[in-house]
């Protein structure tokens, strides 16, 4: 960092000032609102998203506006990387200085997680090019793939889903068998056990149907195949989430399968089968909505479950780690 120009020096301190002030009120309203206004910390989302593999991906043009946390001064800047401290301000005047100078930045260096970044070096150039209003920032970027979705300005409990959705990919194996697969996103977090539930009692279905043993890795990839991608299809097929604009894919196949095993629960073991063509229009009448003349022809595989074959199956696989372990 080289340039001593005292008028570019002088701008810079103006410029610190400015966002320092910018940062305090965006700091008040952060509180008042219940919504502090700070960068992520990328240790902790590689910890909860299960993060292990990372590329070096090269020199790129990187939006400002999707770089969202640090590696380790996640507390130093808000999240729009305005400076929080006073103490900062030589340091950041001289970098605005510099990128004022004929010289320029020399690029950051970046991870990349989904389609968000992480400061790795490179702070206070962050803040200093959103002040001066670039888009742009070029940097060094190395990539640890992940399939889950990020986006800037998530809130806490949007990334507890994510979390939780890292941790169902990982004990399923999912994104590895079928790396393509359909993201499942559930407004409910808390659910994705369920969702590994379905995965383990269609593991105790396929061994007892085959006689022989299946992995979980194995199972997940049929369930998805044979359970959840074909109930998918059919919400997709008739439209079904236009009705339903707050919920996910994922969260409708959930209430079929729970209206399935409630409907078994009410009936018997006896009731007749029935599907996920026959639950999804149980839910367009139940709400009052239109019920396509396709949909009640379908004819369609359906697999059911009750709620206790569910927990029964978690149980019994807890039981079986803790006894690994």
């Amino acid at each position: 960092m080289s340039d001593n120009n005292p008028l570019h020096l002088m701008e810079g301190i103006n410029a610190f000032q400015s966002a320092r002030s910018r940062a305090f009120w965006k700091e008040i309203i952060g509180l008042l609102r219940g919504k502090p206004a700070e960068l992520l910390s990328f240790e902790e989302i590689k910890a909860r998203l299960r993060l292990r593999e990372e590329s070096y991906r090269g020199l790129q043009e990187v939006p400002l506006d999707r770089i969202v946390g640090s590696v380790g001064r996640y507390r130093d800047f808000t999240s729009g990387f305005l400076p929080k401290s006073s103490k900062m301000q030589e340091r950041w005047s001289r970098v605005y200085a510099q990128a004022n100078s004929l010289e320029g930045m020399p690029p950051i260096e970046l991870y990349k997680v989904d389609d968000v970044y992480f400061v790795r070096d490179g702070n206070h150039r962050v803040s200093v090019a959103r002040q001066m209003g670039q888009k742009t920032i070029q940097a060094h970027v190395t990539e640890l793939p992940t399939p889950v979705d990020l986006e800037p300005g998530m809130s806490p409990e949007e990334l507890d889903a994510a979390e939780a959705y890292a941790s169902f990919l990982q004990t399923t194996r999912l994104a590895h068998t079928r790396p393509h697969h359909q993201s499942i996103k559930l407004s409910e977090p808390q659910r994705y056990v369920d969702l590994l539930g379905h995965v383990y009692l269609h593991q105790r279905a396929l061994e007892l149907e085959h006689n022989r043993t299946y992995s979980l890795e194995e199972a997940a990839a049929d369930w998805y195949d044979n359970v959840y991608r074909p109930a998918v299809t059919l919400i997709r097929k008739y439209d079904v989430l236009r009705h339903f604009p707050k919920r996910t894919e994922g969260d409708l196949y959930l209430w079929l399968v729970d209206h399935l095993s409630e409907v078994k629960t009410q009936l018997g073991e006896d009731t007749p089968i029935r599907t996920f063509s026959q639950a999804l229009s149980d839910l367009l009448m139940e709400k009052r909505k239109p019920v396509p003349e396709d949909l009640l022809r379908e004819q369609d595989d359906s697999v059911t479950l009750t709620r206790s074959e569910v927990q029964a199956a978690l149980d019994q696989y807890r039981a079986k780690v803790a006894d690994e372990g």
